[in-house]
């Protein structure tokens, strides 16, 4: 094989054995290039995965483009070497001594390239891995003419400002290859940087890129404003959107492999002063587990909503803003309660997974399917457990409630902004207090905080003030109290890998159903619950902030929440 070591490959679980053995069949040596690359442009495997592998099979030290290693290399004392031999090789030499050339590459398996590189220099070789992206951008800068990957492709694109209006030209141009290749990198960067939202926003003189990555947007490099309209036909026709519509909001949907990950990719689109804004939520359905260890939930309180889960009937909600993981969770529990035993059907806008075993209806506001209609319905399937994506009027309300009161168990979300606040809401929308206190069995409200990355984290001892101001000293023995932070030196956003989420569960008991009957508002209920032990979402944000998991300044910022008074 030209390059990776293929059974080291499957025994890292890098790779599936058929993907494997596809890829090998479809290999050519003589026009393919090295097999690592091939590999990649196959979807099969990421570049990041890749060099993480051979970092770690070759003991190689891995290198990003912003190490402090990676100086300008100093032309005039490394050997004179053919800019195409390194572009073809993927290998960036930036340093020299007596001994050594050191040089960054993809492939660190490319004997040919190596043993070419030390007859060149007269020296050994000194390899470190590097992605193979961050590579062709480094030779770029260093040895091309200084431009991007980005700005590589943006230059084969012709300028359609003068047949923009004209759609089959809008279309042509869309399924250029530069401008295919264009989307393909900004949803491959996407994957690599694990974001969860793509943001395409055109202004008058410019097209900004913006990344979602762990709930906070990061802007990113962009195409000139002059290739806004291919890029976005492009992603209207992936998506399977009217190209010609371009007065109102659209929506649809891209299925693509990308870097060996099955990613389904929800598009909207709506008009703006200078053209259409796209927003791209990428779902990826092999990478997200559900499990309650993963939602992050301490013990006690998984407990508690398993068994709120066990009841045989009622309503258990789930609440937070746009974006706060409701969904997860609810998957999360309706993967625990599917079992053959049971009938679960889903009425969801949209389906976001599939879920093997349960019944999952799309809503189709447009012939009439909305909630209510899809409820109607699906009371008559004789199901054991329903799950209504969003309890968002008071017809959709009362229908659950009533499925609840007549043997089922509901599963649903709103949003609001604590579990008590979920109890007034639904009293506001006009629910008789009657049937909200027969059927409610317990609330979950949840934010999402970045976790910190334990390799780029540090422990430090807070303030006296900081430790009163918060009371840390009731959520944990350890003295002194610490807390950790992101280690100084890195860029803002970086010290973060991946989100977890702070939950409140408020549980019914009978002195809530006395105050909700009385309309107390929702201070008094949250105190209430919180004299029967409900933890808030503030306490066990600071719960996670002293365990390390994140820091006390996304807790706040998550909880907006400044100091807490104890109980």
């Amino acid at each position: 094989m030209h390059g990776v070591d293929s059974p080291r490959l499957t025994e890292s679980d890098l790779l599936k054995p058929s993907d494997l053995e596809r890829a090998r069949r479809l290999y050519n040596p003589v026009t393919d290039g090295r097999f690592s690359a091939f590999l990649i442009r196959l979807g099969l495997v990421s570049e990041r995965d890749l060099a993480g592998f051979f970092a770690e099979t070759l003991a190689l030290p891995l290198l990003r483009a912003d190490a402090e290693e990676l100086t300008a290399p100093d032309t005039d004392t490394l050997p004179e070497l053919s800019v195409r031999f390194l572009k073809q090789h993927r290998l960036f030499p930036y340093a020299m001594d007596d001994q050594e050339i050191h040089v960054l590459m993809a492939d660190p398996e490319d004997k040919q390239a190596i043993h070419a590189l030390a007859y060149a220099s007269e020296r050994g070789v000194r390899v470190s891995v590097g992605l193979a992206s961050e590579i062709d951008d480094l030779l770029e800068r260093h040895y091309g003419q200084g431009r991007s990957a980005i700005g590589t492709l943006v230059e084969s694109i012709v300028d359609p400002s003068e047949g923009a209006e004209d759609v089959e030209h809008l279309k042509d141009l869309a399924s250029e290859a530069p401008v295919i290749r264009l989307v393909n990198l900004l949803i491959g960067r996407a994957v690599e940087k694990r974001a969860s939202d793509i943001h395409i926003e055109p202004f008058e003189n410019r097209l900004t890129i913006r990344y979602r990555i762990d709930g906070v947007l990061q802007e990113a490099e962009a195409p000139p404003v002059s290739s806004t309209a291919a890029v976005i036909s492009r992603i209207k026709i992936m998506a399977r959107l009217n190209i010609a519509e371009r007065r109102l909001p659209q929506d649809g949907r891209i299925m693509m492999r990308v870097q060996g990950q099955e990613l389904d990719l929800r598009v909207s689109t709506v008009p703006t002063s200078f053209g259409e804004s796209v927003v791209m939520r990428l779902l990826n359905r092999e990478t997200v587990r559900f499990d309650f260890a993963s939602l992050g939930m301490a013990d006690g309180m998984a407990s508690r909503f398993r068994d709120l889960l066990a009841q045989p009937h009622g309503i258990l909600l789930v609440t937070g803003p746009t974006g706060s993981g409701k969904t997860t969770t609810l998957y999360t529990a309706l993967s625990s309660l599917n079992t053959a035993e049971r009938k679960i059907i889903t009425v969801e806008d949209p389906v976001e997974y599939q879920l093997e075993g349960i019944n999952q209806i799309q809503v189709r506001p447009d012939i009439g399917l909305d909630f209510a209609q899809a409820l109607r319905s699906i009371v008559r399937q004789d199901p054991d457990v329903i799950m209504v994506g969003e309890m968002r009027d008071l017809e959709t309300s009362r229908i659950a409630i009533q499925s609840a009161l007549t043997g089922h168990l509901v599963l649903s979300t709103l949003h609001t902004n604590s579990a008590a606040a979920s109890l007034t809401r639904l009293l506001d929308m006009g629910v008789e207090d009657y049937l909200l206190v027969s059927s409610i069995n317990g609330i979950l409200a949840q934010r999402l905080v970045r976790r910190l990355d334990p390799a780029l984290c540090e422990a430090y001892e807070p303030l006296p003030e900081v430790v009163e101001r918060y009371g840390l000293e009731r959520y944990t023995a350890e003295r002194p109290i610490r807390l950790y932070r992101p280690r100084d030196g890195l860029a803002p956003g970086e010290g973060y890998a991946g989100r977890c989420a702070i939950s409140e569960l408020l549980v019914m008991n009978d002195e809530l159903r006395r105050d909700i009957m009385q309309h107390a508002d929702a201070t008094e209920l949250e105190r209430v619950a919180r004299r029967q032990g409900m933890q808030t979402l503030h306490e066990d944000g600071l719960r996670l902030a002293l365990q390390g998991v994140t820091t006390l300044d996304e807790v706040i910022r998550i909880t907006h929440d400044t100091g807490q008074e104890p109980q």
